[in-house]
């Protein structure tokens, strides 16, 4: 098929086969998992179980709180020790519940009836959203409420373009079959006629794994696509680009150009869910990097700590000198390694002094535009950036701030070494900060004017009320009253005379 382009990007160096040698291997669960609530685009699980209670592998132990979120099943057999509030990677301040499970003896896994082969489109999306699905790929939106809608395209996307993350990889080499199986599946669940599995051209094995696969289960329903590896081909309105030639709009999503973007991983587990019926309770990490003495793609359970996934690949090298979650372009810099994986967690990654492009070398912007040559959103980056320098808020955001998908390109390419997505991702957190500053004071404005309304209008049926009681106190009213009472017994009178 024709293939497109999208506008910038760079060309990087994978460091893919420092960790896709082994294999995936699974590691045992640890002594303790700690779960968080918050895995997922939406509001926080509410907790189904208390402390003290046992739970089995598979069992649901938070259920989905409003339309967005998504269940969390406990990995392991076990017992509840504690439910208590721990900081989320990458924010500031920011605590949710975490339920911690004791590992118990291994028990059977409590699976969910398997679907018959021909269930229909509710029931398979009523099984994803059972089975706490999300996606896999890093955005955690539920996977359900993507395939609601009806669209002609479904994209699976093995696009894996970040440097040093291979879990895809990995995974598509030993589970093609499975991936394949599920894009028809979730054909099905969405409607779509068109299914593409995207995979980088550099990605060799994983591509000769995918089309044994389709020989296999594919039935002609799905296409096998080699796109270019060029970062950030991975993001969905760029992979949707290359693919279709169209565009996603901007303050879009790829729904209103009827197509439907799902990583290989988040496919395979909703077909494991339907097919097999497994909630979601692990996922591939890949550990890497110079700082990690035996970098691998690992099956992890949710919850278990990256201190103890760094300690199944190794150990730390005496060249570690950053500790990141996800990859060295996107991904979160961590202050320490007592952080739980969640679903949304791709790769742990431990850079060395080579990587590292040090804070206190910022020089001035030269205004040469190499930020802007390499931004795939089509963005003025150094534009932004004296918006959001001089407090301009409201003309970034009309500049397209939130258009910028923060893929650090133009950090990559900037000569002067300017923090370019750090002061973006400021500046959009004081944009939502005042957004919900806003509506609250919008919401309280509201009810001090509903309030004021009910108020008037107690008067007011107050005032009818003692209007209405005065009015039967005159003295017209008592005499009609009392002629209304003699004529009634008059009447009575009348009518106990007749024989």
């Amino acid at each position: 098929m024709h293939l497109h382009r999208f506008h910038g990007g760079l060309d990087l160096p994978g460091h893919k086969a420092e960790s896709t040698a082994g294999g995936l291997r699974r590691l045992p669960p640890p002594a303790r998992l700690y779960l968080s609530v918050l895995q997922h685009a939406g509001l926080p699980a509410e907790p189904c179980v208390a402390v003290g209670d046992e739970v089995a592998r598979g069992q649901r132990i938070a259920a989905a709180e409003g339309g967005a979120g998504a269940d969390l099943h406990s990995p392991v057999a076990g017992r509840v020790i504690a439910i208590e509030d721990r900081a989320l990677p990458g924010t500031t301040g920011i605590e949710v519940a975490h339920i911690v499970i004791e590992t118990g003896a291994e028990g059977p896994l409590r699976a969910l009836p398997a679907l018959p082969a021909d269930a229909d489109a509710d029931t398979l999306r009523a099984r994803i959203r059972d089975a706490g699905i999300v996606g896999l790929g890093g955005a955690g939106f539920p996977t359900a409420g993507k395939l609601a809608a009806a669209r002609a395209t479904l994209v699976i996307n093995g696009a894996e373009c970040e440097p040093w993350i291979a879990c895809d990889d990995a995974l598509l080499r030993e589970h093609a079959d499975e991936v394949v199986q599920g894009a028809r599946l979730m054909a099905r669940a969405s409607g779509a006629g068109r299914v593409l599995l995207a995979v980088e051209d550099s990605m060799s094995e994983a591509l000769a794994a995918c089309d044994a696969a389709l020989q296999a289960h594919g039935q002609g329903q799905v296409e096998l696509v080699a796109v270019p590896t060029r970062y950030p081909e991975g993001g969905e309105r760029q992979l949707i680009q290359v693919l279709t030639g169209l565009e996603v709009p901007r303050a879009g999503l790829p729904r209103d150009i009827g197509v439907i973007v799902l990583n290989v991983a988040t496919v395979r587990a909703a077909w494991r869910a339907a097919s097999l019926g497994e909630t979601l309770f692990e996922r591939v990490v890949t550990v890497t990097g110079p700082g990690v003495a035996r970098p691998g793609n690992f099956i992890v359970p949710l919850g278990m700590r990256v201190c103890e996934l760094v300690e199944h690949a190794g150990g730390y090298t005496p060249a570690a000198r950053r500790l990141m979650l996800g990859g060295p372009m996107m991904g979160t810099a961590l202050p320490h390694d007592d952080v739980a994986i969640g679903k949304t967690h791709n790769c742990v990654l431990v850079l060395g002094e080579a990587e590292l492009r040090l804070g206190d070398d910022e020089m001035p912007c030269i205004r040469c535009g190499d930020c802007a040559s390499v931004c795939p959103s089509r963005l003025l980056p150094q534009q932004l950036l004296w918006q959001a320098r001089a407090g301009r808020l409201d003309e970034a955001r009309g500049q397209g701030l939130f258009d910028c998908i923060e893929c650090g390109c133009c950090d990559f390419a900037c000569p002067s070494h300017i923090p370019l997505t750090q002061q973006f991702r400021l500046a959009k957190g004081e944009l939502l900060a005042r957004d919900a500053d806003a509506a609250n004071a919008e919401a309280a404005r509201q009810r001090h004017e509903n309030r004021q309304e009910r108020l008037e209008r107690e008067a007011r049926e107050r005032e009818a009320r003692r209007a209405a009681r005065k009015a039967a106190a005159s003295p017209d009213a008592v005499a009609a009253a009392l002629e209304r009472a003699r004529a009634k017994r008059a009447a009575s009178d009348d009518a106990g005379e007749q024989p």
